[in-house]
């Protein structure tokens, strides 16, 4: 198992954001997370991340206990994240912000391989790779930000709402992309508003509900499921 998370939980001072959540992903995978705003979704990646400690429980990662771990480490490890809300370097380039996800790095000829592929994954970074993440359009802030998290080589990614804010069109473009780095051997855990969408490309589901994990299936069992489908796939 690639990754397991144990029996998490986090707290926000006395508000208990995690309850027990227990969920794995194995390599290979697309494993998605759905649920209302407030459901602890984010929460959850940015504890995997290291960024928010946990009260009790653990996470794992490729059998190693990561739980305590500091956040660079963790990404030294394999794990990196493109956050809610892209969290672009608005005042560097876009060549400067994909150099810093692979800050931890010292492989010159590797990072300016990697950094050709993520401009064949995103031609438009490609264009406007002198230009300040700034001025970018949200669409192409999000390519940024899944370019800079795929600069650090990770085994792991961790997407947090890659499609908000963004018109259809660029929504399917995001999610093809978001498959074709599933299909390269990255595994791939993601958190979305769009559970059509996540569903529809993610081979098992898990529904957070305030905190606790509601349902966990196969993503085309979710699809069809009632209650889901009364609750988040409009009907």
């Amino acid at each position: 198992m690639l990754l397991q998370v144990e029996r998490l939980d986090v707290y926000y001072g006395a508000v208990h954001a995690l309850k027990g959540v227990t969920l794995c992903a194995e390599a290979g995978e697309i494993v998605t997370l759905i649920g209302a705003n407030g459901a602890g979704k984010t929460t959850l990646l940015r504890t995997i991340s290291g960024v928010i400690p946990s009260r009790s429980g653990r996470v794992t990662f490729e059998g190693r206990d990561i739980t305590r771990l500091p956040a660079h480490d963790i990404v030294g490890l394999g794990i990196s994240q493109a956050p809610e809300g892209r969290l672009v370097f608005a005042n560097l380039t876009v060549e400067d912000n994909l150099e810093l996800g692979a800050y931890r790095r010292k492989d010159r000829p590797g990072i300016s391989k990697d950094r050709e592929e993520v401009f064949r994954l995103f031609p438009r970074l490609r264009e406007r790779r002198r230009q300040s993440a700034g001025t970018l359009s949200g669409g192409e802030q999000q390519m940024l930000a899944i370019g800079r998290a795929l600069m650090s080589r990770p085994r792991l990614l961790l997407l947090d709402e890659p499609s908000l804010g963004l018109a259809p069109l660029l929504v399917r473009e995001i999610f093809r992309t978001v498959r074709e780095i599933n299909q390269r051997g990255v595994t791939v855990l993601l958190v979305e508003q769009n559970a059509h969408m996540a569903l529809s490309i993610a081979g098992r589901g898990y529904v957070l509900e305030t905190g606790h994990v509601r349902l966990e299936d196969r993503a085309e069992r979710l699809l069809q499921n009632d209650e889901v489908r009364r609750a988040y796939l409009g009907g």
